[in-house]
């Protein structure tokens, strides 16, 4: 029996990299899970890629605009018609960015803020309502980033939504804690991803040798604290920004 057995769970920014990893994490899990994707097109490609794994039971597709309440409504409202509740939500969608402060427009730092704050608002907000109406009993699952601690040195749009999302999470969780709802947050360092893979090797051994444990961060390795977020093996965790960095230094 996996350690999210029969809960139902939202996960965006699902169709590729560590949102892709965290949403299988669930399904081996035994959980029931929505991937959720900003285009039809890439939630068909993911779930493809999930049948081709053998994962073709307790899992659906939802491509909502997540700015938009109503559209999150309706899209979270289609998940509880097809698994009758809702349990977790984990807000990973974002984007990044590392444009130059005298370079920087107000519409790519609105459009920053937009994905990496609006939207964990807007989703939380939407997953809160149906996990009330159930009786309360939740978890949701905010990322952050070691950014969210240490800033970047450009870019700072991307910082500036990590710092706003680890204020959400605490205020969220001081505000649904009388419906036994648990709002935390996973701050990932340095990850194996597609981005960093693609970095030459002189770029990647100094990013190896600034970290302690002396590796970069697997996606399963940021998947596997989702879990324990969801889990009830943090029934008494609320507020909390985990960092899974291998105490990655700024």
């Amino acid at each position: 029996m996996g350690i999210v057995e029969n809960k139902v769970a939202v996960i965006t920014g699902g169709t590729r990299g560590i949102g892709y990893t965290i949403v299988k994490g669930f399904l081996q899990n035994g959980a029931k899970v929505a991937l959720c994707g900003s285009r039809q097109e890439t939630v068909d490609k993911a779930l493809a890629k999930l049948a081709d794994e053998g994962f073709t039971d307790n899992v659906m597709g939802i491509c909502p605009n997540l700015t938009d309440a109503d559209s999150v409504k309706a899209a979270f409202d289609q998940v509880v018609q097809r698994f009758g509740r809702l349990d977790v939500l984990c807000n990973n969608a974002g984007v990044s960015s590392r444009t130059a402060l005298v370079d920087y427009t107000v519409e790519e730092f609105e459009s920053v803020m937009d994905i990496n704050v609006i939207a964990p608002f807007v989703c939380s907000q939407a997953a809160a309502r149906i996990m009330i109406s159930q009786g309360g009993h939740g978890s949701i699952i905010n990322t952050s980033s070691m950014v969210g601690k240490h800033a970047q040195p450009s870019g700072s749009a991307y910082p500036t939504s990590k710092f706003a999302i680890n204020g959400l999470t605490l205020s969220l969780a001081r505000e649904l804690a009388k419906h036994d709802i648990r709002v935390n947050a996973v701050a990932p360092g340095i990850t194996h991803t597609d981005m960093v893979d693609a970095l030459p090797e002189s770029m990647i051994k100094p990013l190896i040798e600034s970290i302690p444990l002396g590796r970069i961060g697997e996606p399963e390795d940021i998947a596997n604290a989702f879990l324990f977020l969801a889990s009830e093996m943090s029934s008494y965790i609320s507020g909390a920004v985990i960092p899974v960095d291998g105490l990655s230094r700024p």
